[in-house]
């Protein structure tokens, strides 16, 4: 199932992953303290086209959630899916930051 996807946190390249078939998407991330800065999104246009967007940027947010931190969204790409998405995901954000 779509909905059903594992991500990779590859740390010495400091960014999550997500493998499907023979295309990868990334969002790379710096870690500084208790927040996450997810900086760069980076997803190939057969994988945007099937609707994997939205669906790998969840399981991050989901992720990071899990780990008990805070996250900083930086790339556009990821500051609109949290923008679109605040409700769920206020939670995330640092005191202070606003979406």
């Amino acid at each position: 199932m779509i909905e059903d996807v594992e991500i990779t946190d590859n740390e010495f390249l400091r960014q999550f992953e997500l493998e499907i078939g023979d295309n990868m998407a990334r969002i790379e991330y710096a870690l500084q303290d208790r927040k996450i800065f997810l900086t760069k999104y980076e997803m190939p246009d057969d994988l945007e086209e099937q609707g994997f967007r939205e669906i790998f940027i969840k399981a991050v947010f989901d992720e990071v959630k899990d780990r008990g931190i805070s996250l900083v969204p930086t790339s556009p790409e990821i500051a609109g899916f949290m923008r679109k998405n605040r409700r769920k995901y206020k939670d995330l954000l640092p005191v202070g930051i606003n979406i």
